[in-house]
């Protein structure tokens, strides 16, 4: 039985505890990396200059700063409900691939959090929209949608965080006791809290990934619709609607999986991890995204009848993002998000990796053109037709974008060298409920 588990273990155990890496890690890593020093370079630049730098003007108050945040906690959103529900329904998929999505869902929280924070034009007083007891015995706006950001990232980052370390543990406990340097074994040994494998450590263990999933999924909803309601609230006649929440939870879900699926067939093609991500793993994902992908299409037919039957104003706004200067983009996202995932329907696309990267990839700018067209084609279209303008997003905007791209994979290698890919102690546990049954 040792042996066995000793054979299930060492592919993944053996992948962070080796001394040295493949080129094409290393390669991938750099080039990342210089999208991050990117990131830091565009930080600096509007830290020092000022968000006049962004493209952002009257009546575009809000350009790439929000698209981002909103495309960044969709992916987050989708992501971590998706590991939750696996948890909690016990579902085999979570074997496959729960520890890299919690994992996608935490590294995009920290993506999304730079957006609010350099968009405040002083992010060095970011600390302001928290409600800490200052000297001068103020408090935030709490109907500020500043502050909603806070609670909505602070609060992910916490539950997600939870999510991925405590479903870790046993894990990391394995590479402690694997690990040949002393260093290494005593870094992995901290983070394992003490585990040892105690019928008391299992039971309180699974109480608490237990717990914390519980906890994911109202909160995750809660704040992707907080983020919505930031639309909502407002009087932009395009925003300005209560079906914004279901939009953005429906389409972030969707996008969430595609991330997952990309991750998933990637990682399956890198480190020859068909033993642990099989084609029915695959295969699965792929029927999820495509009813994801339906599901965002009826809410964009959904979209059109509520314009229909709206009052004149929210009528003509909604129209004017589908036929104006940024129809395009509108179209594109349905294709992308919607038509492209279609090619799921048959079986040897959703088990193949180049369509699984296809789609992946394609459902992710589909949301991300979605994002676009709400805020640019909602924000164009306001109550004074004198103050209509074009917007063009500058290099600043487009570097903090692709920066923080490449801050996503970047902690995504980092996550594959040093981190068990796949849960070992779940395939251990699937291994021996299979022998037994």
């Amino acid at each position: 039985m040792a042996g066995r588990a000793q054979i299930l273990t060492s592919p993944v155990a053996d992948v962070p505890l080796a001394r040295s890496f493949g080129w094409a890690w290393w390669i991938a890593l750099l080039t990342s990396g210089a999208l991050v020093l990117l990131l830091g370079y565009t930080l600096v630049t509007v830290t020092i200059l000022g968000v006049g730098v962004w493209g952002v003007n009257i009546p575009f108050v809000w350009g790439f700063d929000l698209i981002n945040y909103a495309w960044w906690i969709g992916i987050a959103n989708g992501a971590s409900l998706f590991a939750a529900s696996l948890v909690l329904r016990r579902h085999d998929l979570r074997t496959a691939v729960n520890r890299f999505a919690e994992g996608v869902a935490f590294f995009a929280v920290i993506c999304a959090g730079i957006f609010p924070i350099f968009h405040l034009g002083r992010p060095w007083l970011f600390y302001w929209v928290f409600p800490y007891p200052a000297t001068f015995q103020v408090w935030p706006q709490f109907r500020s949608t500043l502050t909603w950001d806070f609670w909505a990232i602070s609060t992910h980052a916490i539950v997600t965080s939870l999510l991925w370390y405590v479903g870790l543990i046993p894990d990391l406990a394995t590479l402690r006791d694997r690990a040949r340097n002393r260093n290494v074994k005593r870094i992995y040994g901290v983070f394992a809290l003490g585990w040892r494998g105690s019928i008391r450590h299992w039971a309180y263990h699974q109480r608490a990934y237990r717990l914390v999933a519980i906890l994911v999924l109202p909160l995750i909803l809660i704040m992707q619709s907080t983020v919505a309601f930031e639309f909502a609230v407002t009087l932009v006649p395009d925003w300005h609607e209560t079906r914004q929440p279901l939009h953005f939870v429906a389409t972030g879900l969707a996008q969430g999986l595609s991330i997952v699926l990309l991750v998933a067939v990637l990682l399956r093609w890198a480190l020859r991890l068909e033993r642990f991500i099989d084609e029915g793993d695959v295969d699965l994902l792929g029927r999820l995204v495509l009813a994801s992908a339906l599901v965002s299409g009826y809410l964009y037919l959904d979209e059109i009848a509520a314009a229909v039957l709206a009052d004149p104003l929210t009528r003509q706004a909604t129209f004017a993002r589908m036929t104006g200067d940024y129809a395009g983009f509108y179209w594109a996202a349905i294709v992308y998000s919607v038509l492209i995932p279609q090619l799921f329907w048959l079986r040897v696309a959703r088990q193949s990796t180049i369509a699984g990267i296809f789609v992946g990839l394609s459902i992710g700018i589909g949301v991300w053109l979605d994002r676009f067209s709400i805020i640019i084609g909602g924000l164009q279209t306001d109550h004074l037709p004198s103050i209509w303008r074009s917007y063009t997003p500058t290099l600043p905007e487009w570097g903090l974008f692709l920066g923080t791209i490449g801050l996503f994979a970047s902690l995504i290698l980092l996550f594959i060298r040093f981190l068990p890919v796949v849960s070992m102690f779940e395939t251990r546990h699937d291994e021996h409920l299979e022998k037994s049954g």
